[in-house]
């Protein structure tokens, strides 16, 4: 059989996920049908099957195991081809030490205590949340009333050789967060994610492959105020990384409080859910496309658009 365009070039996209959930969690079911529709045909595999090596472009959805094997999955990201989001943005987001950097850049951040692995831990009076400054899907966070098993829990995290965050808790949390997505750079969508994290001194409950806590989503509509922080976030990001503002396919900024006062909590820009499942279907398609769109543009970046192979 003959081919329509034999001189198109297909390039071999994967979306990336992990051995736990090979496929993501659903959230991402309809990008295979956004991208086939711009003619652009993607696979599901784990992040550290040898596989992705062979892709042309690895897009990163639910690798939520990485923190586990940080310098392993870091040198995965500099080792496939072409990734999505950069390796450069990927290295940079990974470690929550990220918040100092956006702090200074002038982002409204939760305050944040950074306490590499020998430093000695600092808690503030009141609840605080002591967390590992590299981990995914809440793994490792907890909350403290009393300051000394917060500290022994910052010493068992040091121990283990991971960095430690200390913040004090907001109780604003209890209405959840926002999160506010953006694709290609620009606006998106948002939805809340409900609190995650139970009473002082408990930990989360995780779903059942034990890859991130559970979470309680609901679609929402964020105030002006809400949203500027997270263009105030992907702003900042884009000058500290020197980036074009489409070079971040997609962002995340999880905001809390409402317009009086947010605050950024994280930003993910390297495997967040994304929240598709949150939207009407009409919605839905759109920032479906909308992603597909900035990985078609990524792919002319980096020179593999569909006549990039012509003469070859």
């Amino acid at each position: 059989m003959k081919l329509a365009r034999p001189d198109v070039f297909h390039p071999r996209i994967v979306l990336a996920g992990c051995a736990a959930l090979p496929d993501g969690d659903g959230d991402d079911a309809g990008l295979l049908m956004a991208l086939r529709k711009r003619g652009l045909h993607a696979h599901w595999l784990p992040w550290d099957d040898p596989a992705t090596l062979d892709a042309d472009l690895v897009i990163l959805r639910a690798t939520w195991d990485y923190s586990e094997r940080l310098d392993e999955f870091l040198a995965w990201t500099r080792s496939v081809p072409h990734l999505i989001n950069s390796a450069q943005i990927v290295q940079w987001n990974t470690d929550k030490r990220y918040l100092d950097d956006l702090h200074r850049m002038g982002v409204p951040v939760v305050p944040t205590g950074y306490f590499a692995v020998g430093e000695r831990v600092i808690v503030p009076d009141g609840e605080v949340v002591v967390k590992p400054a590299v981990a995914a899907g809440s793994s490792g966070a907890q909350r403290f009333v009393d300051a000394s098993a917060a500290l022994a829990h910052a010493a068992a995290l040091h121990a283990q050789g991971r960095a430690v965050l200390v913040q004090p808790y907001d109780p604003r949390i209890a209405d959840g967060e926002t999160a506010l997505v953006f694709l290609g750079g620009k606006q998106s969508h948002a939805f809340t994610k409900g609190p995650i994290l139970p009473a002082a001194g408990q930990s989360p409950e995780f779903e059942e492959t034990g890859t991130y806590a559970h979470e309680s989503l609901s679609p929402a509509d964020p105030d002006e105020e809400v949203w500027r922080v997270g263009h105030e976030a992907v702003d900042a990001v884009v000058r500290v990384l020197d980036l074009e503002p489409e070079e971040l396919v997609y962002a995340r900024v999880d905001v809390i409080g409402g317009p009086e006062d947010p605050r950024l909590l994280e930003l993910e820009l390297v495997e967040p859910g994304l929240g598709f499942r949150q939207l009407d279907r009409t919605a839905r398609e759109d920032a479906e496309r909308r992603f597909a769109v900035a990985v078609e543009g990524a792919l002319e970046r980096f020179g593999l658009g569909p006549l990039s192979h012509r003469g070859l």
